[in-house]
């Protein structure tokens, strides 16, 4: 079967909202008129989550632990967590050749932390403590409360260990690859944090 060709994506940089009306400079603005709707639907879905306590305490980040958890469970019971790792970087390509470019017109490399960590919701929505400018971001790994209460019951098996060395690691890694850069994963600290830093 012939392998389609990468589509590169576009990836506009954000633009800043300008006001309305030259009035609008002087009033106070929240940023979200116009999607009051919307933020009432989020504040509710954020208050149903944290008041969620069956089996255990749940955080906001939990739908994408769990469905991380799920989809890496099924790899390594299927011996497949690296063919996993390939399909996801694969997947990601388009995305990341694009950032690419920017970085290359641009000169400036940390775009390629900007781009996996600060822009994509895929991360700050998972790693709820993401922090970090410049050339490092840091971040608690987010797996370990969820496994720790499902493990009780049997779900899973797997250690944040190795999912950090055989999943995390090894898609940021091939992540920066794609965009042109170096970056360096620590291992988890004793604090559980996770650091990245771009390397010249």
């Amino acid at each position: 079967m012939a392998q389609a060709q990468t589509k590169i994506a576009e990836v506009p940089p954000h633009v800043a909202k300008a006001p309305k009306s030259e009035a609008d400079k002087y009033k106070s603005l929240s940023g979200f008129e116009g999607h009051e709707e919307a933020l009432g639907r989020s504040m509710s879905v954020l208050l149903k989550m944290l008041n969620n306590h069956a089996g255990y305490s749940h955080e906001m980040n939990d739908p994408l632990v769990k469905a991380h958890l799920l989809a890496i469970q099924y790899a390594k019971n299927h011996g497949g967590i690296a063919q996993y790792v390939e399909h996801d970087i694969a997947t990601m390509m388009p995305i990341n050749l694009r950032m690419k470019q920017i970085i290359e017109k641009t000169g400036h490399k940390e775009i390629a932390l900007v781009a996996l960590f600060d822009r994509t919701a895929c991360h700050y929505a998972l790693a709820l403590t993401s922090t970090g400018d410049g050339r490092t971001r840091r971040w608690k790994e987010p797996f370990g409360y969820v496994l720790q209460q499902c493990r009780k019951i049997g779900q899973f098996d797997l250690t944040v260990e190795e999912i950090h060395e055989q999943w995390t690691r090894p898609r940021l890694l091939g992540y920066a690859k794609s965009m042109g850069v170096d970056i360096r994963v620590s291992d988890i600290g004793p604090d559980g944090m996770i650091t990245v830093e771009l390397v010249d």
